[in-house]
């Protein structure tokens, strides 16, 4: 009994020892088979690491820091003194660094510091655009196109983020000399050609006589004679407008925002479209308070109404009526411009305030339009703060909303010239 007793302890001792060599196998080292460490997560084949392969767990801060220095734009986070604790090399490479005043010191471009302040004292995001000269002043290159967006970090620390826009300010100042070139070249022509029409309808005159005693080729020529002068008033009109538009689109500075009384712009809208209005018999009528003023250019907002009113005209029928209506608040005063004319389509609505396009062509041929009116109209709503809005039912007329400021526009603090830049700035330390 002693002796089976005995094999049986000693079976038992092989089969546990069996079993620990067994997994020590598996597992590399008794250590690491008792590890309670839970193997990486595996996703689609790959381990996620989640530590630094140096240890600890600051890979994903080192990745981070790679990719802001992989970005094209640029990235610089100011703290509460202006100082920059972050800045990628796409920054450094668009010159908003600086040499600092103390010697290897670096501070920030003025304007970045100027934007920061800004978002501090609001709590408002910022976001400009706009060109800074390259090197030292007098250079010969090209300005640099940067759009600048501010956005604060918390109570201190602001990040700015510039976007490199060189290449799309080229092209609108090419596109903007170009039309403007042409347009100035064309009015020399085209006055001659309104002159000459104006001479050739005085030589053609009908005579006072039974129209079966006029000679055909006198009526055929009194008839080209009345198309070519209205053709040539028609492309006056376009090259005068476009010319407008591009000043409006920025081939010009801004003038400073005066207030503008518009009892004496809604005079001056009623004089201008007097003659177009009375050859429909379209009455214009105006209803709203006296003594209101708007802020901004006093011949652009003029023009606006004009346009506005002008387009009701063109649009309506005979013996019909544009009504001006106006309402104001403290911040901003809307000026209605109401018809009773065709109306404007559902799927045209979104697109009525597009350069050259028409809802009717059929009628737009008729009345002479140009197809710039409407856009002229809302680059100077743009361009003063405000906007310009419709509302139509096709068939039975439209009101055209103009929304201006009523007072005066909050003077930001002014962004500092940027006469020089320094490209070559040194580096920061990694953050």
């Amino acid at each position: 009994m002693l002796g089976i007793a005995l094999l049986l302890i000693a079976l038992a001792v092989g089969v546990a020892a069996g079993l620990l060599l067994s997994r020590i196998g598996r597992s590399g080292s008794p250590e690491r088979a008792a590890d309670p460490t839970p193997s990486k997560p595996i996703e689609g084949g790959r381990k996620i690491d989640t530590e630094d392969e140096r240890g600890g767990k600051s890979g994903l801060k080192g990745l981070g820091r790679k990719s802001l220095d992989s970005l094209r734009v640029g990235v610089v986070v100011l703290d509460g003194e202006d100082q920059p604790v972050l800045v990628n090399p796409a920054a450094r490479a668009m010159g908003l660094l600086r040499s600092g005043g103390a010697p290897g010191t670096i501070a920030a471009h003025p304007i970045l510091r100027t934007l920061a302040g800004q978002v501090r004292r609001t709590g408002v995001r910022r976001e400009v655009e706009l060109d800074l000269p390259r090197g030292r002043a007098g250079s010969a290159s090209a300005p640099l196109g940067l759009h600048l967006r501010a956005v604060a970090l918390n109570s201190t620390h602001v990040a700015v983020e510039a976007a490199d826009v060189t290449e799309s300010h080229r092209l609108a100042r090419v596109r903007r000399d170009f039309v403007a070139n042409v347009s100035h070249e064309l009015k020399t022509p085209i006055g001659a050609l309104q002159l000459l029409a104006e001479a050739l309808l005085d030589a053609t005159e009908l005579p006072e006589t039974p129209p079966e005693e006029r000679s055909e080729d006198l009526i055929a020529a009194r008839r080209f004679a009345e198309r070519i002068h209205h053709e040539s008033a028609r492309m006056g009109r376009l090259v005068n407008e476009l010319l407008e538009l591009t000043r409006l689109q920025g081939a010009e500075p801004l003038p400073t925002p005066e207030p503008v009384a518009l009892d004496w712009v809604i005079a001056e809208v009623v004089d201008r479209t007097r003659t177009t209005s009375s050859a429909k018999n379209i009455e214009v009528v105006y209803t709203g308070p006296k003594g209101a003023t708007v802020w901004g250019s006093d011949s652009q907002v003029a023009t606006a109404v004009t346009n506005l009113v002008e387009n009701a005209i063109a649009y309506s029928g005979e013996d019909t009526r544009v009504a001006l209506t106006m309402r104001q608040d403290e911040d901003w005063i809307e000026i209605d411009v109401t018809d009773q004319g065709i109306g404007i389509a559902p799927h045209d609505v979104d697109r009525i305030f597009e350069r050259f396009y028409r809802a009717d062509q059929a009628r737009s041929r008729s009345t002479g339009g140009t197809g710039l009116g409407l856009a002229i109209v809302k680059h100077i709503a743009t361009n003063h703060g405000g906007r310009v809005a419709v509302s139509s039912t096709l068939g039975g007329g439209s009101t055209f909303t103009l929304r201006l400021p009523a007072r005066p526009p909050e003077s930001p603090l002014p962004l500092p010239a940027a006469i020089e830049i320094e490209s070559g700035a040194a580096g920061l330390p990694s953050a």
